[in-house]
């Protein structure tokens, strides 16, 4: 994935078709495309948030357990900035990553329009229930 722009302004992202080759996952020749996009959200799985950048950047706090902190509301520390998924929650599985990009983007609606119609399937807080 590559994104495209000009002026310093995104106008897409370029994506391929990949394949395995010699144990790493390749661009297929012949099947790059550009996704016309004016903003985009990255959802990717990882072991942690990289520290140097976030707080370089915008300057957001982290938990006791490494992630980024975030209020009830998925923001962090900085107003404006949000987070969701493995950033906020920690490690987890996907189905907890796209509730939280729903809320999320919910949480976004409502600071920026003053109120949301959109759906929040989950808080910040919610945990997976236990089964003993």
């Amino acid at each position: 994935m590559e994104f495209v722009g000009e002026n310093g302004k995104l106008t897409g992202v370029k994506v391929a078709e990949t394949e395995f080759v010699d144990g790493k996952r390749l661009p297929k020749a012949g099947t790059e495309r550009i996704i016309p996009a004016d903003l985009v959200f990255l959802s990717l799985g990882f072991t942690g948030p990289e520290r140097a950048g976030i707080t370089e950047q915008v300057s957001a706090e982290f938990d006791g357990r490494g992630n980024v902190a975030r209020d009830g509301y998925y923001m962090t520390n900085t107003e404006g900035i949000f987070v969701a998924g493995d950033a906020g929650r920690g490690q987890s599985l996907i189905v907890w990553a796209i509730a939280e990009g729903r809320a999320c983007a919910a949480a976004v609606d409502k600071f920026l329009m003053g109120s949301t119609i959109l759906p929040a399937p989950v808080a910040p807080t919610d945990r997976a229930m236990a089964v003993l």
